[in-house]
């Protein structure tokens, strides 16, 4: 990006932050919002994409050389906080983003113009979507004790806070008793350690770091608590970029399903591609497990419309699983 487009993307950035949540699909993103510029390079559409410190499919497809061959690339446009990352997809100022559905949910609710366009990530035993730990010497040991107790996690809105709420109502704890404190992932276990938390929720590649701390331990992981159900991390893009530039979203989706099926064949090869981009010790690095050929199922999204209208977050029926997500841009889908 040029840095007179930097700038502009910073400023806007800026500004959502100091937005409420809701405030950012509704008045707050009719100013804010821009028309999407999709800028070519020689024959090439690129897309605007966060370079998070993360194992993310759309850098390993690069890594992996899924996006040669097409006229399709990202243009990174540096670190994106990951709460602003669905609100800032909605409204166009990034192209795709990669974050939970019940977020993508609350965006479409609001107004944003937003798709789910493949699925990402998923929840197996041996590959958690994220882990919970304490401290060795905190005394927690089962939910209950959670109560008057400060929990870290990445963001609200997400997994990390609507699984853990519907876990500890099914176990009799009352969430308005639990501290909720946003901590980014990178710098959870820190926290944790130093007792500004007293739990922290980690997701890969970090809670592999979390796992060798002699300091901490864990005690569950999301598998334990729903059995996978709510681990599905998909792949969202804005919707004016979906009706502009199809072949560009059937590229990407093209390149990323490739890349999840590559992980998930070679889960050792793609931990060494993640240290690399994360500059995380090997030995640190967690697996992921993703969705086969990325395809879309609806269990996991009407899963997350459920918690959210129990949560008293969506109004009942306003949206339905089909407003979420399209498999249209994926080639396996129809095979699927």
């Amino acid at each position: 990006m040029t840095d007179t487009a930097t700038s502009t993307f910073k400023a806007r950035r800026n500004a959502l932050g100091k937005i409420g949540s809701l405030a950012m699909f509704g008045a707050g993103a009719s100013l804010l919002a821009a028309p999407a510029i999709v800028r070519a390079v020689g024959d090439k559409t690129t897309f605007k994409y966060p370079l998070n410190p993360s194992f993310d499919l759309i850098y390993l497809a690069e890594d992996l050389g899924y996006f040669e061959g097409t006229t399709t690339r990202p243009e990174y446009i540096g670190r994106v906080s990951s709460p602003q990352i669905i609100p800032l997809t909605s409204i166009g100022e990034i192209d795709f983003g990669s974050r939970m559905v019940p977020l993508v949910i609350s965006a479409v609710a609001a107004g944003g113009d937003i798709k789910v366009v493949a699925a990402g990530g998923k929840t197996l035993q041996e590959a958690p979507h994220m882990k919970y730990f304490v401290r060795k010497d905190s005394g927690i040991s089962k939910p209950k004790d959670l109560e008057g107790k400060t929990i870290g996690f990445n963001s609200f809105g997400a997994c990390a806070e609507f699984v853990t709420k519907t876990w500890m109502r099914q176990n009799g704890v009352d969430p308005n008793k639990v501290n909720f404190v946003v901590v980014p992932d990178d710098n959870a276990e820190q926290t944790l350690v130093t007792g500004n938390t007293d739990l922290a929720i980690i997701h890969a590649p970090f809670s592999g770091r979390a796992d060798k701390s002699p300091q901490l331990t864990r005690l569950w992981s999301d598998y334990d608590l729903d059995g996978g159900l709510g681990g599905m991390s998909p792949y969202s893009a804005h919707g004016k970029f979906i009706k502009e530039h199809p072949q560009a979203v059937r590229d990407v989706v093209t390149a990323i399903a490739k890349a999840g099926n590559w992980v998930n064949a070679n889960p050792e090869e793609a931990r060494k591609l993640i240290s690399k981009r994360t500059n995380l010790k090997l030995e640190f690095v967690d697996r992921y497990a993703y969705v086969e050929n990325l395809v879309v199922t609806e269990p996991p999204i009407q899963y997350y419309i459920d918690v959210l209208e129990r949560e008293g977050k969506l109004q009942k029926g306003k949206v339905t699983v089909k407003d979420i997500y399209t498999n249209d841009f994926n080639p396996y889908a129809k095979a699927a």
